[in-house]
């Protein structure tokens, strides 16, 4: 699936900082927790909570973020439909990145249970 280089570069410089509270929100409009939103985080970036925590403080883009990140190698795993586009079929790997990590929030938000979300965990 091809996004326009223009929606990517728009995708990669918003920041990490001004997303967080919005994944927040959603999730716990649902009951679910920011353990659980951190988890997940963890999980698919390999960051702990004092790095997630150092990024948010830091405002680095989604570009930034991903780029210190350790991908899961269970990642590839996060399939589906976010925002209308299979993540699985995204080319740009800034872009799947991201929507990987926005497909594990709703995710969470839908109920759906920590060891289904936590792929291979």
């Amino acid at each position: 699936m091809k996004n326009s280089n223009t929606q990517n570069q728009r995708i990669a410089k918003m920041t990490f900082a001004t997303v967080y509270p919005l994944y927040l929100a959603k999730i716990e409009k649902k009951g679910r927790s920011k353990n659980e939103l951190d988890q997940v985080i963890t999980w698919l970036t390999g960051f702990d909570d004092n790095k997630l925590q150092e990024l948010i403080n830091e405002n680095v883009t989604f570009e930034t973020f991903f780029h210190q990140a350790t991908l899961n190698p269970n990642a590839y795993l996060i399939t589906g439909v976010i925002c209308g586009i299979r993540v699985e079929e995204i080319e740009e790997p800034l872009t799947q990145q991201i929507r990987y990590l926005d497909k594990l929030v709703d995710e969470l938000a839908k109920g759906k249970k920590m060891e289904k979300i936590l792929r291979g965990s």
